[in-house]
């Protein structure tokens, strides 16, 4: 790029994105003199869905501002938690995402989740008719035009990645409340309901049942159940909502 210079620099918080030259301070960057703010910082790797803010010589401008000669940019992270107006909040997560999502739902998050790879441009527009959260740890796809909203996954633990969506968006917890494999929503089942989908040892041993409206399968507190309490307690414990099992 030919144009003018600017200087730039990065909250820390985006280290994750920046190359270690630019890490630190403000740092030298030409643009070309007619493409957007946005697409500079993105440009030099960081998705604006990490974006929280963009500081220009002490005043906050749009993705759209056009850089100028001399000016000193700052590139702020999103706060946490992170709002996210106009709609209930809910995700989308993408086809490398499966354990996060049944864990969000095994906490009642609303989360929708491709379990085939339906490529990226269909995932974006599922995003904004549906007007979900889009969560991946593709950096390409994050930075579609069309999505509605999107945020990057920092790990590749499910544990950490469970932490971390969870401390960016605070979603209402309401445990046991979701299907895990599909998303829908549970419901109190007597075992004479759900009989014929039990195995005989699992009719002898339960009585205790619970049924998605969608997908009809049926659960009750087998031999999992510990584990699943577990990241429950924990998730509750930190981030709060209400606590016990249904099923």
């Amino acid at each position: 790029m030919n144009g003018p210079e600017i200087l730039v620099s990065f909250d820390p918080e985006l280290g994750t994105f920046v190359p270690q030259e630019r890490r630190g301070g403000p740092t030298r960057a030409a643009t070309d003199g007619a493409s957007t703010l946005g697409h500079v910082v993105e440009s030099l790797g960081v998705p604006l869905t990490e974006v929280g803010a963009l500081v220009v010589d002490g005043r906050e401008v749009a993705a759209g501002h056009v850089p100028a000669q001399g000016e000193t940019i700052s590139v702020r992270a999103v706060s946490r938690p992170q709002p996210v107006p106009g709609a209930p909040l809910r995700f989308l997560l993408d086809v490398h995402l499966g354990t996060l999502a049944r864990r969000l739902r095994l906490l009642g998050v609303d989360a929708a989740y491709e379990s085939t790879d339906i490529g990226d441009p269909a995932l974006a527009a599922l995003s904004a008719a549906e007007r979900r959260v889009l969560l991946s740890r593709d950096r390409g796809l994050l930075r579609r035009r069309e999505l509605w909203a999107g945020a990057y996954v920092y790990s590749d633990r499910p544990e950490e990645q469970l932490r971390d969506v969870l401390g960016r968006f605070a979603p209402r917890l309401a445990p046991w409340t979701r299907c895990t494999a599909c998303n829908g929503t549970l419901r109190t089942a007597t075992k004479e309901e759900v009989a014929d989908l039990l195995e005989g040892g699992t009719r002898g041993s339960y009585d205790v049942f619970a049924q998605c409206g969608e997908c009809a399968r049926v659960y009750w507190r087998g031999a999992h159940h510990d584990r699943l309490e577990a990241i429950v307690a924990g998730a509750v414990a930190e981030f709060g909502g209400p606590v016990g099992a249904r099923v």
